[in-house]
């Protein structure tokens, strides 16, 4: 996939006129079909499948559809499931560039990933009470980076609470494996599947506490794809399987040094200390010599985020790099502006450039998490911060974990969440 950029100066992308916010449409019938048309070969060649449970208590009514968030032919997944329903699709603004006449036509709702919009809920709202459309939203926002979920939104069931619909999930098995970010998108074949349930009913909704709520969400949302991989003896033969692996295992455990490893053909390889790992065709790590750290990928995660949570602790973390800067401000372009300086520590995030006109900051409490994504339409591993007025797509150097960058994020994010409450109690379980 490719996405338009056009160089611009950072003064003309502050006068652009920002989108002008539309409420949502129920999407055109023949567009409906024309999607569904055109899923079909990816789903034979899946051969996706999928089951249901409780479905019969959602019938007749416009529901809001959880999905998790793995792969490019998860839009393809939902139309095969629910098609002919109407849905709308809550989407990213970077989704529209090039196609503002389009997306509303298929009911795209838009929003801005893992920042706070509050025309979001009223959207959505209206999608469910006055074109008595379903919702598809995906809550991880990003794309899942390790083959499990991505930090959920806090306090998920006040939205839940507000809309008062049925909620359905749909999570799918082997969509990630397909197709993983980190491995520059190189097609598997794999079969895909997914589960499809009533996971709560406006009375079950109505009766519940928020975090009840949030933990039932949470807990369906526990998946682990390299685990399912290897207890369902999936093999991925293909010889170049470990590509970009670095973008997930930043970290050596042998030498503990960031941003030399690089996943090659079937291994990962530090290039400081020179342990190597081999990626088997079931997705498990072995050393070639000596002792294997971690065989499952997520474990080795697991690890680096610790590593950051010491270093957080420990008043050390600091991500400081140049980058190039892209801007996302209205429907039409990725506005590319020229150079930067992007700066993660304890504060949250800086970013100055476009010679000084540029000095941006964002806090830890800003959002839960951060869009920090691999292969970014096919232009580079980016990290992304802003606000509902501007998006600054920041482009690092290939030696630069973006994935460390998400999980500080988060862990701050964290920190700063329990340094709030304890200033100002709430009723956490209301």
């Amino acid at each position: 996939m490719k996405i338009k950029s056009k160089v611009m100066s950072y003064e003309d992308v502050l006068a652009l006129p920002l989108p002008r916010h539309r409420l949502p449409m129920k999407p055109l019938g023949i567009l409906r079909g024309l999607i569904r048309l055109l899923s079909i070969p990816d789903m034979l060649a899946t051969r996706f499948e999928y089951t249901e449970s409780r479905m019969e208590l959602t019938e007749g009514k416009p529901c809001l559809i959880l999905m998790n968030h793995s792969s490019f032919i998860d839009l393809k997944i939902a139309y095969k499931i629910f098609f002919p329903k109407p849905l709308c699709i809550v989407s990213t603004h970077d989704s529209y560039i090039g196609k503002r006449w389009l997306m509303p036509l298929i009911g795209c709702i838009p929003t801005h990933k893992f920042v706070s919009d509050i025309s979001l809920m009223s959207d959505i709202k209206y999608a469910l009470t006055e074109k008595k459309a379903s919702v598809l939203m995906f809550p991880e926002a990003g794309y899942s980076l390790d083959g499990r979920a991505t930090a959920l939104p806090p306090r998920i069931g006040m939205l839940l609470k507000r809309l008062g619909v049925p909620v359905v999930s749909v999570i799918t098995d082997g969509a990630f494996l397909r197709q993983p970010l980190y491995n520059e998108l190189i097609t598997h074949k794999v079969k895909v599947k997914a589960e499809v349930k009533c996971l709560l009913t406006p009375e079950e909704i109505a009766e519940k506490p928020i975090n009840e709520l949030d933990a039932i969400i949470e807990k369906e949302f526990s998946f682990d794809n390299f685990k399912s991989q290897y207890e369902s003896n999936v093999e991925i033969s293909h010889k170049s399987r470990a590509r970009g692996l670095q973008r997930i295992l930043y970290r050596c455990p042998a030498c503990n040094s960031e941003g030399y490893t690089k996943g090659d053909g079937c291994e990962l390889v530090c290039k400081k200390c020179g342990k190597a790992y081999e990626m088997s065709v079931l997705g498990r790590l072995s050393a070639k010599s000596g002792e294997t750290a971690f065989t499952h990928i997520p474990d080795w995660v697991d690890w680096q985020r610790e590593c950051v949570k010491s270093e957080i602790e420990s008043g050390e973390y600091r991500l400081d790099t140049e980058v190039e800067i892209g801007i996302i401000r209205d429907n039409k372009a990725l506005y590319r502006v020229g150079k930067g300086r992007l700066v993660h520590d304890l504060n949250g995030f800086s970013l100055t450039g476009c010679d000084g006109k540029l000095n941006f900051h964002q806090p830890p409490i800003a959002s839960h998490s951060i869009n920090a994504d691999f292969y970014f339409y096919t232009m580079g591993d980016i990290i992304c911060i802003g606000n509902n007025e501007m998006l600054f797509y920041c482009f690092t150097p290939s030696n630069i974990p973006v994935l460390k960058a998400r999980l500080a994020a988060e862990e701050l994010y964290k920190l700063a969440r329990a340094s709030k409450r304890r200033k100002n109690p709430s009723k956490e379980g209301e």
